[in-house]
């Protein structure tokens, strides 16, 4: 049996990537085409473009489906909105696209870098993918107050998978800060995703994305082929 083409991934030529480390010219900018074992690296390295991770490579949680390594990460870098900034004026890039490890162990997990690095690449458009951040909406507001053109955070899958997806997090603290972004700023768009083919059923499924669009999610990503669920999704959005 052949496979779906969305399975087939071509090896990354080591030339690509290479060249794209050598652009970024910096051991310490980070990329989750990287850290995260991301089989597209190839694909986004040929055309010179990836997603930055800031806060260094090491995550405080330890999600069963993160390729990212674990433990305790190191002190935060100062420079990093800098380095981030010449990363992208060396790629030419004309939107950012911004994520981070978890780090659970600082007081304002990590809020304030995500500002500094937005502030710094203005005018530029920034999109960031960020973590629960603990439920703490304060420091969720030093994200919301450097003006992202997008805040994602993805709930990853439907609850009763929590306690083996991703155990350190909370399905409900995830919607309300979905929620929390939309009522602080009405013009962010706000964004999530979550995969299917965990066991899952349809009926799951269609409740987790009612459950973001009550929520006030602009945009969803569903990682998997959709064609099975576009039923579904034309019923709860359109």
């Amino acid at each position: 049996m052949s496979l779906p083409n969305f399975l087939i991934k071509k090896t990354p030529k080591y030339q690509n990537i290479q060249k794209m480390r050598s652009i970024l010219g910096d051991s310490s900018i980070h990329t989750v085409c990287e850290e995260a074992l991301c089989p597209n690296i190839g694909e986004c390295f040929s055309q010179k473009t990836a997603t930055f991770i800031i806060l260094g490579d090491t995550c405080t949680r330890a999600c069963a489906f993160c390729g990212v390594k674990n433990g305790e990460p190191n002190a935060i870098d100062p420079d990093e909105p800098q380095k981030i900034f010449d990363a992208v004026k060396k790629l030419g890039l004309d939107y950012v696209v911004l994520t981070s490890v978890t780090r659970d162990d600082l007081s304002d997990f990590g809020a304030e870098q995500f500002a500094k690095v937005i502030e710094i690449l203005k005018p530029l458009p920034v999109e960031v993918l960020i973590p629960d951040l603990c439920g703490d909406w304060d420091q969720l507001q030093k994200i919301i107050n450097a003006k992202p053109v997008v805040i994602n955070h993805n709930v990853e899958t439907i609850p009763k998978l929590y306690d083996f997806v991703r155990p350190q997090a909370n399905y409900r603290q995830s919607l309300e800060l979905i929620s929390q972004v939309k009522s602080r700023s009405s013009d962010i768009y706000t964004k999530s995703g979550f995969m299917v083919g965990l066991g899952e059923k349809d009926g799951e499924v269609k409740a987790l994305l009612q459950d973001l669009k009550t929520a006030g999610c602009n945009i969803f990503l569903l990682q998997k082929n959709i064609q099975k669920f576009f039923a579904t999704l034309n019923l709860i959005f359109f």
